[in-house]
């Protein structure tokens, strides 16, 4: 199993992403420790890990308070040992789809403070364990926005090249003590509409658009040289190779999970 005997936190760990990555790292053998704020969510994801044959704590955590974050993290280094895997999946629903001249900056600045502090909140209190045992993984997930271009991207496109950018020094301010830092960047997730914010956003921006969902959606297929969107499951597999020793040559990367949506 890629991940057997490995401790994880994932932060968001009840929602889209963070529950089927938990699924994937409960089947290929990690203990897990899922934080966020809906403990009706994180049960749900905690009983799919838990079928998988999973060692698996949930705790209401805010992951953008640094005290609240630590204290959890600390509690887990202390239940088992060590961390191995601290995985941010928090998500903020946010405007898209608006000119400049009809965004407030309140409206702008949300993703950007949003998705900036959670990512150094989380980072922050894992470093302390990992750089003490010489050894860890940090994963985080940005958007395509880093690298688009578009009416209505401003807040989306400013806080997926800022994640990008902070996982990057991040890295290479980490490798020297043996620990890695992953950036995925998975497009819009088909299967992930009806159980994320991202359905009711995407929704919105359809409108501000002045065109039906599904044609939106059509859009964004058609942007990618596979003619699909990815789906949940192969971003959660990805996120158990790259978490696992298999994966171990690869730090301050940037993975694109787009289906070719983007091309590098």
């Amino acid at each position: 199993m890629l991940l057997e005997n490995k401790v994880a936190v994932i932060h968001g760990g009840g929602g889209s992403i963070g529950a089927a990555a938990a699924r994937v790292f409960a089947r290929e053998g990690a203990r897990l420790f899922l934080a966020g704020r809906s403990l009706p969510r994180l049960e749900a994801a905690a009983s799919v890990a838990r079928a998988e044959g999973a060692d698996v704590s949930v705790a209401v955590v805010d992951a953008m308070d640094q005290a609240a974050v630590d204290r959890h993290v600390d509690e887990v280094a202390d239940a088992a040992g060590r961390i191995d895997i601290s995985l941010n999946t928090v998500g903020f629903d946010h405007v898209q789809g608006l000119p400049i001249a009809e965004t407030s900056l309140e409206d702008y600045l949300h993703p950007v403070v949003g998705y900036l502090q959670t990512n150094f909140v989380t980072a922050k209190a894992v470093s302390r364990h990992m750089i003490a045992q010489r050894s860890g993984v940090i994963l985080t997930v940005s958007t395509p926005g880093a690298r688009l271009t578009g009416r209505g991207l401003l807040g989306n496109a400013a806080q997926s090249a800022g994640l990008e950018g902070f996982s990057r020094a991040l890295a290479g301010e980490l490798g020297p003590v043996g620990v890695r830092v992953v950036c995925v960047r998975p497009h819009a997730m088909s299967d992930a509409l009806a159980t994320s914010y991202t359905g009711e956003m995407f929704g919105r921006t359809a409108a501000a658009g002045g065109i039906p969902m599904d044609e939106w959606l059509a859009g964004l297929v058609g942007m990618t040289l596979l003619g699909r969107l990815p789906v949940l499951d192969e971003v959660a597999e990805y996120l158990a190779f790259v978490a696992s020793d298999r994966a171990r040559s690869i730090t301050g990367a940037i993975a694109n999970l787009s289906a070719g949506a983007l091309v590098d």
